[in-house]
């Protein structure tokens, strides 16, 4: 039983080391290093300038501290199958769970210290003492240790094991790093939901069109797996770019990163009906099909463009950087889309 876990936890960490290279490229490692850089010096002047009013700083370290406290979720490996080939061995695949419960505890709790050691100079500069940023960390150790045990007993009934809420716990913590890595390139693996979102209805009747599958794609964008969602998010860490980093260059190179990847993952929409054998039953024209799709992706990024320059204009000083973003994005919606779309269709 260990080695058939033991294959599995290597199967898909080999798995996620090849979709890391493409996450670590080039432009990416570059504009991290920056950003990076950026943290640093700005958490340099923090302690140079330290504020008087300490209360707004307590609280955002506090929210760190119970962010990583709250995350991580135990990485069983389990499968649908083992429901019913592993039943008689459920007692090994029990002990299983406790090594994983063991592993998750370890590396969450590194994660904490290392934390904590970052933010220690803040410590220091609220007048704490090092035993008490020591107890401190050893309470936060103590809460994750229970938290662990917790979410180990809820795999449980009286000492049988949950098997339907454990599959489906490891399946959603899968398809969330996975859809980290969709953000780069092509993840196979990723299971499509789709989410009625009622109070989105207005928008399909206010742009209902003849278009068949410009109404098809949007309905998808809105209702069908994470793209809305993750159209939503990226375009909320645009708008925090612009709002918060006073750099123009970085705060625009930021933006720009985040656009292109909100047009990277959009280009997958392309084959969402691709299963679905009766849309090939149309009577209507393959190009049509393109057509509708680049239309819908360019009334979407056209869309959030206007409103990330608009904050530009408000947000950053120096207009000449400002008047970049619309150039650039525009390049990538005329040139760099329609080059994208001739490959994956």
């Amino acid at each position: 039983m260990k080695a058939l876990f033991q294959k599995r936890r290597r199967g898909f960490l080999g798995r996620c080391s090849k979709y890391l290279r493409y996450v670590l490229n080039d432009h990416f490692v570059l504009v991290l290093m920056v950003f990076l850089g950026f943290l640093s010096l700005q958490y340099r002047q923090l302690l140079i300038a330290f504020p008087e009013n300490t209360w707004p700083l307590i609280l955002i370290v506090l929210a760190i501290s119970f962010l990583i406290l709250f995350s991580g979720r135990m990485a069983t490996y389990l499968e649908e199958a083992d429901q019913i080939f592993l039943l008689t061995r459920e007692k090994e695949v029990l002990e299983e769970f406790e090594a994983a419960s063991r592993r998750s505890f370890v590396l969450w709790s590194g994660l904490q210290v290392l934390l904590q050691l970052l933010l220690l100079p803040i410590y220091l500069k609220l007048g704490l003492e090092i035993w008490m940023v020591v107890v401190y960390i050893v309470v936060l150790l103590v809460a994750k240790y229970f938290l662990v045990k917790y979410q180990l007993a809820t795999y449980q009934q009286q000492g049988v094991l949950n098997w339907s809420t454990a599959i489906q716990d490891e399946q959603k913590r899968k398809q969330t790093i996975l859809r980290f890595f969709a953000l780069f390139t092509t993840v196979k693996g990723i299971s499509a939901t789709v989410k009625p979102r009622r109070y989105l209805d207005g928008i399909l009747r206010l742009l209902h069109s003849r278009q068949t599958w410009f109404y098809l794609y949007l309905r998808a964008f809105l209702r069908a797996g994470d793209y809305f969602g993750l159209s939503l998010r990226l375009f909320l860490l645009i708008l925090l770019s612009l709002v918060a980093i006073d750099e123009a260059w970085l705060s625009l190179g930021l933006v720009l990163v985040f656009h292109y990847l909100l047009l990277f993952q959009l280009l997958g929409l392309y084959k969402h009906y691709d299963y679905q054998y009766l849309t090939q039953l149309y009577p209507l024209d393959k190009k049509r099909k393109m057509k509708d799709f680049q239309h819908l992706l360019r009334v979407i990024l056209y869309g959030l463009l206007v409103v990330e320059t608009v904050v530009a204009q408000l947000f950053i000083q120096e207009k000449i950087m400002v008047a970049i973003l619309p150039i650039v994005c525009i390049f990538l919606h005329e040139v760099y889309l329609p080059i994208k779309l001739k490959k994956i269709d």
